[in-house]
């Protein structure tokens, strides 16, 4: 079992996250996930910023898309901050937040044959391959792609490549071509669903690999002495994740679709008072880890013997996330 955090450098600053993985480093955490939103402060150079900083944390964008960034560029960027990191870097990429990439102009077609595409390459331009056009791929044809001017890899120290997936499709994707899978869930019930998934699309590669294989469980956490203020913390976080949810995870979670329609209308008008009150443990529990430590460790240790290999302590964290990710390496880690 593995520890990762989330920090979002847009409602903190850079010098702000380098300070927090320095702190979780100290606290045992193994893995910094950088989250990749344009409307943010850019996830390359802090990520750059955090190698810099620490020694052990291993570290990467969580997540990139071939949408936005082309395997090319991902690839060299990763193996600089491979470079620069001595080893610790790990890529996230996924298909695309569906709901950004039309306001910039991006028509998201076939997200998970782009997907597949761009990890494909990645590969081959990270272990050293000059690619030449082949006509078999329709999104990343490339004709003579080399990387010529950055450090590789070790041959046997391959950057590990973490497909974001939450839909059948993705999973499969991630269980094909991935050294690992960011599922953006909080609860067992959906790893009961996703990791079968998962295994099978391992099995066909080899009957080994899923032994290897790393299922991060991107949570919602928020944690504090005061159980109150944790889940407090966590209620704007649960809604969002609950409004975006199509009908047959509100089902499997046995939440009420009228009451979450309410919610998605108090978002769209920002009355965020509403919405807490509209929010309740239900959704909370399905969509969050958010509590008291003993909660927390609770809740972790039921991921745990669901198969989830990676924890991974996402936004919002808890009211201060100083003290947040302190209780988190002292009770859970």
């Amino acid at each position: 079992m593995s520890y990762g955090i989330e920090f979002v450098p847009g409602n903190i600053s850079v010098k702000e996250v380098v300070k927090y993985c320095k702190l979780a480093e100290s606290k045992d955490i193994d893995f910094a996930w950088i989250t990749n939103h344009y409307n943010n402060r850019h996830c390359y150079p802090t990520l750059a910023a955090i190698a810099q900083a620490t020694e052990s944390l291993k570290m990467g964008p969580g997540i990139m898309n071939t949408f936005t960034d082309t395997p090319a560029a991902i690839a060299s960027f990763m193996c600089t901050l491979n470079e620069i990191s001595d080893g610790r870097a790990a890529l996230g990429i996924g298909p695309g937040d569906l709901s950004t990439l039309p306001k910039l102009a991006i028509n998201p077609v076939k997200p998970v044959a782009r997907l597949r595409e761009g990890v494909l390459q990645f590969k081959a331009l990270t272990a050293g391959e000059e690619v030449k056009k082949n006509g078999k791929f329709e999104f990343f044809d490339y004709d003579g792609a080399k990387l010529t001017g950055v450090t590789l890899p070790a041959k046997k120290k391959q950057i590990p490549v973490y497909i974001g997936a939450q839909g059948p499709k993705m999973l499969e994707l991630a269980g094909e071509i991935g050294e690992g899978a960011l599922i953006n869930a909080s609860n067992p019930k959906d790893y009961e669903v996703a990791i079968p998934t998962i295994k099978a699309a391992c099995d066909k590669v080899d009957e080994k690999k899923f032994k290897k294989f790393d299922v991060g469980a991107y949570t919602a956490t928020s944690i504090d002495r005061d159980e109150k203020k944790a889940r407090n913390a966590a209620k704007i976080v649960a809604a969002f994740i609950a409004a975006g949810s199509p009908p047959a995870l509100l089902q499997r979670h046995g939440l009420d679709e009228a009451n979450v329609a309410k919610i998605k209308d108090a978002l769209a008008r920002f009355d965020f008072g509403a919405v807490g009150g509209l929010v309740g443990d239900k959704e909370i529990d399905a969509f969050t880890i958010a509590g008291t430590p003993e909660m927390i460790k609770e809740k972790c240790d039921n991921l745990k013997k669901a198969g989830v290999t990676q924890i991974i302590f996402g936004s919002p964290l808890g009211p201060d996330m100083t003290n947040s990710i302190r209780l988190l390496g002292k009770y859970v880690v």
